[in-house]
């Protein structure tokens, strides 16, 4: 287990089936909302789908549907849940080191639909900003590639 993950667990493990669903069809709309879907995006999704129980992403139905994905969200009641879900949403916007308008608009939109506020929505982004820029300084210093 990672240092970050004793300061905040993972909610999905604890999530119903139907959360799961939910959370990784959110992620699959986001990574083809700005109109490509990166294969470093697509991986990521993939192998957290996986760790979770989710082996079958066909069973994510509708993922490219932005107002259907906003519907199903609201299935997600859990707050740890909810704010999970928005860090993974940040961290999955910015493997491809573009953060589109759509992207943006979209985590915006899912905060919103979970009752996420707009400044917690931020904090989160500058967070994950914060951790890509910090494991990027550790490759030069540790002289990693």
């Amino acid at each position: 287990m990672s240092d970050i993950e004793n300061i905040v667990p993972s909610s999905l493990n604890n999530a119903s089936t139907k959360e799961k669903k939910a959370f990784f069809q959110v992620l699959l709309c986001l990574s083809g909302i700005d109109g490509q879907t990166d294969e470093d995006e697509f991986n990521y999704i993939i192998d957290a789908a996986q760790r979770h129980g989710i082996n079958n992403l066909d069973d994510l139905t509708n993922f490219s549907d932005e107002k259907e994905v906003l519907k199903n969200v609201k299935v997600i009641k859990n707050r740890d849940l909810a704010l999970e879900l928005i860090k993974e949403m940040c961290t999955l916007s910015h493997l491809d080191s573009i953060l589109s308008d759509e992207e943006t608009l979209f985590i915006g939109q899912i905060g919103l639909a979970l009752g996420i506020e707009m400044d917690k929505i931020e904090q989160i982004s500058n967070w994950v900003i914060d951790r890509i820029i910090w494991l990027e300084q550790a490759k030069i210093i540790f002289e990693r590639d």
